[in-house]
């Protein structure tokens, strides 16, 4: 009967710490993908890494270009005899939209269009998969990030330093909080003058399949989620009753989430590599790789904290126990203890009955070590709070140890009068 407890207790250790480490991770997937403020403050940095911002620019720039069709507007502007220096031309130009490109992402503006796409297909995304879409439903379901707004700011650069290459100035809305013009395709398509494809500056996050998958996956997860959680806590609870010895599944629990913890992570690696390997190797892998590094930042952190919170428990779990080597260990532990008391006690002492007589003595070399150290400290660490905490700290020690100074002035004695 004592080892079926024992053993019952260790299946439902192990089975607690990978429900636990899915806890986890089905709690930040709710918090981060299904709430569209966290959403937004998620993928907000995004624009700001260089590989993500790269990938993002080399599309605009490719979708931009193909739709001028620079080419052929150099050749009708050309006389046929200058044919020949097209394909440098338009090189060029590819490079110089480019680069306007990478201005406009850069810049605070885009910052502000990013995170106003984002909002808007996020909102979208979640109102097809909690079936309350209206509007959505008429594009065929599917959610797309918008690039028309980046495009529209580029357009505008272009149109004031190479008013040529359009043949006229192009009049453009300049779309600086963020809000964007429900008639933006329509202007830009007018403007330019040629028929935008219907999927022009757009990239699609989810099809109508894929919504449907993630609807049934969402409700199943929203069901299931507060079951898991609970289900953890019941686990953990009926282990500890049932278990002889508690202490001991108190360490299986810690090495169990740790190998919980590294499983999960190892899996989620796994998947991550699969996505990147759908990618064309080059910028735009690159960027996803850092647009999914980013997005996933707070759940390694959480990982990190399961593997740290299971050694910490396995650890003190095996030291309180009564085998040989803990018990040496506390023995020693305590002896340490006792004697740095002693020291501590002695030393404490000696500083009381020595220390304002010296520190009076070396009153002004003390004064002199603490401004050297407290300018080293500000050269290394140059914020300003760091900066405020010096001057603070500094100014205490100044204080203190001219007091601890004044005290070990030695007390005069009183003159005796004699007389004659």
């Amino acid at each position: 009967m004592l080892a079926l407890r024992r053993v019952t207790a260790a299946v439902l250790t192990a089975v607690a710490a990978f429900t636990l480490v899915a806890s986890v991770v089905g709690l930040w997937g709710a918090a981060t993908t299904l709430n569209t403020n966290r959403w937004v403050a998620t993928a907000a940095p995004l624009p700001r890494d260089p590989a993500v911002a790269a990938a993002v620019s080399r599309y605009a720039t490719d979708q931009l270009f193909d739709v001028l069709d620079v080419g052929q507007r150099m050749r009708t502007v050309l006389p046929p005899q200058a044919a020949f220096v097209v394909g440098p031309l338009t090189t060029q130009m590819h490079e110089y939209i480019q680069q306007t490109v990478d201005e406009v992402v850069r810049g605070d503006r885009f910052q502000k269009i990013w995170v106003a796409v984002n909002r808007r297909a996020h909102e979208q995304a979640m109102a097809i998969i909690n079936g309350t879409s209206t509007v959505v439903a008429a594009q065929g379901d599917n959610v797309r990030i918008d690039l028309l707004p980046l495009i529209n700011q580029v357009l505008r650069l272009l149109t004031d330093q190479l008013p040529t290459l359009f043949g006229r100035k192009l009049t453009l809305p300049d779309i600086n909080s963020g809000e964007i013009p429900a008639d933006l395709r329509i202007r830009v398509q007018d403007l330019l003058g040629v028929a935008l494809p219907a999927n022009f500056a757009q990239f699609t996050i989810y099809n109508t399949t894929e919504l449907r998958t993630v609807q049934r996956t969402v409700v199943t997860f929203k069901r299931d989620l507060a079951a898991l959680v609970l289900g953890t806590l019941l686990l953990l609870v009926l282990a500890l009753l049932i278990s002889p010895g508690r202490r001991r599944t108190v360490l299986q629990l810690g090495i169990w989430l740790v190998v919980a913890a590294v499983t999960v992570t190892a899996s989620l690696r796994a998947a991550r590599g699969q996505v990147l390997q759908q990618i064309p190797d080059g910028v735009y892998r690159d960027g996803v790789a850092a647009a999914l590094t980013i997005v996933t930042a707070t759940l390694r952190v959480r990982g990190t904290q399961l593997i740290w919170l299971g050694l910490l428990l396995a650890v003190v779990a095996y030291l309180v126990g009564p085998g040989r080597v803990p018990v040496w260990l506390r023995r020693h532990v305590a002896i340490g203890a006792r004697a740095i008391g002693r020291w501590t006690r002695q030393g404490y002492r000696a500083v009381a009955s020595r220390g304002p007589a010296v520190t009076e003595r070396y009153l002004d070399a003390i004064r002199i070590g603490g401004i050297v150290v407290a300018v080293v400290l500000a050269l290394l660490l140059p914020s300003w709070t760091a900066l405020l905490v010096i001057a603070v700290v500094l100014a205490v020690f100044e204080i203190g140890v001219t007091l601890i100074g004044r005290a070990g002035r030695p007390t005069p004695r009183a003159g005796v009068i004699r007389e004659g």
